[in-house]
């Protein structure tokens, strides 16, 4: 017997048949990212249900010399959660709300946690988490804290990192870190949490983290906005943000972006225009913000800072313009041409020259390219993927991705923003 036969009958002693898999089908969902772009293998699967089967098997294939992948819901872009070759540890069957503690502001939540369940587990105290992003019907909270997750309300509450306050988690040699504290202040000594976030999985399995809820929000408002150029959108958000104080998103699309989100079925913009921006404000209280948010827009139509606007006046409507922002990536998916993606940050103010020099490099590079620009302006993470004119068109992806990235970096930005 092999060494990997031998560790599988071990683990499927130790985890019993819900823990070890090795059917083909029940495998594959596992093995592809989301777009199909990253494909990989495995021996088998193993789904863990507690803290300590997930020592025992990091242990146990430490032990053996055998790699793990480490997986949540399976929503990354960049392949790192898909195996080619190594062990796969789910952590999906490890989804118990452990505690909500409305008092404290805190919730603990194993990491097989969906984010939608935690939404609802925090809106059953009254309370508010505010991480939220287009998969939050599959991402879980293992995976949101190894990839530090932004979404689209870090302009108000900042990123997965921010949203920490204690972790439990196993290392690579199976010994367990018990730090789910729910302390706004500790500083007796490291605070080892902050490496784990964003690690992804590379100095821990992330088994439970306890998180930091809000006051949940009783008014809410959703507009849209039509724009001309980039910059115009970024002196809207200046205006809107200083004059308000209850921005909690503000996202732009540009044309190209919003074509292709409304060929998908049930998709619709309000406006055609080089750009669209997309502000969410809240407040602690149910009247008046409605009425705020008209009065800003209105100024802002008087500065020349948008062509036209239009404020949700239902939940429906709310809920229309969020899906034309997240149905972006669907859009552009389908497209049968070339396409190479990037997902950069820049400080907020450089957003528009970023655009600039993005678009102008990568034109020189793959002649009738087409450039779908979007994402979380307020806080200077875009989505910046090149599309090849054509399927059969010759189209440089290395080039350009490097093109895109140099453009980031030398304004002092990143080359992976979430």
């Amino acid at each position: 017997m092999n060494t990997l036969d031998a560790l599988r009958d071990a683990l499927l002693a130790r985890l019993g048949p819900r823990g070890v898999l090795t059917d083909a089908a029940e495998l594959a969902p596992h093995l592809q990212e989301w777009r199909g772009r990253s494909e990989g293998h495995t021996p088998f699967l193993l789904a863990p249900a507690s803290t300590e089967d997930v020592a025992h098997v990091v242990a146990a294939c430490a032990a053996a010399g055998v790699a793990i992948t480490p997986q949540g819901g399976n929503t990354g872009l960049v392949g790192g959660q898909i195996p080619q070759g190594e062990i796969l540890l789910s952590l999906k069957r490890m989804n118990r709300i452990r505690t909500v503690d409305a008092a404290a502001d805190a919730i603990t939540a194993e990491a097989g946690v969906v984010l939608t369940a935690l939404h609802d587990a925090a809106h059953g105290a009254d309370r508010h988490f505010p991480l939220s992003l287009a998969s939050q019907g599959s991402a879980t909270i293992g995976g949101l804290i190894s990839t530090n997750a932004g979404g689209v309300h870090v302009l108000r509450y900042g990123m997965m990192r921010d949203l920490v306050l204690g972790i439990e988690a196993v290392l690579p040699n199976g010994s367990v870190v018990h730090g789910l504290k729910a302390l706004r202040k500790d500083n007796t000594g490291y605070d080892l949490k902050q490496l784990l976030i964003g690690g992804e999985g590379t100095l821990g399995v992330v088994t439970a983290a306890t998180l930091r809820l809000f006051p949940r929000p009783k008014g809410h408002v959703v507009a849209m906005a039509a724009l001309e150029t980039p910059d115009q959108a970024m002196a809207l958000l200046q205006h809107v943000r200083n004059a308000t104080g209850a921005l909690s998103a503000f996202e732009i699309m540009n044309r190209t972006s919003v074509a292709f989100a409304t060929q998908l079925p049930g998709v619709r913009a309000p406006f055609v225009a080089p750009w669209l921006a997309l502000l969410e404000f809240e407040s602690a209280e149910a009247t008046g913000l409605e009425d705020a948010v008209e009065r800003v827009i209105g100024d802002a139509f008087e500065r020349g800072l948008a062509k036209d606007a239009a404020i949700a006046r239902s939940s429906q409507a709310a809920a229309d313009f969020w899906k034309l922002r997240e149905s972006i990536p669907a859009g552009h998916r389908s497209v049968e041409a070339p396409q190479v993606s990037h997902d950069t940050s820049t400080p907020v103010s450089a957003v528009p020259e970023f655009l600039r020099r993005a678009d102008a490099a990568v034109a020189v590079l793959a002649p009738g390219v087409r450039t779908v620009a979007f994402g979380h302006a307020g806080d200077g993470n875009i989505h910046y993927t090149a599309i090849a004119a054509a399927a059969a068109a010759p189209f440089p992806a290395e080039a350009i991705a490097a093109a895109v990235h140099d453009v980031a970096r030398s304004l002092g930005g990143s080359i992976s923003a979430e």
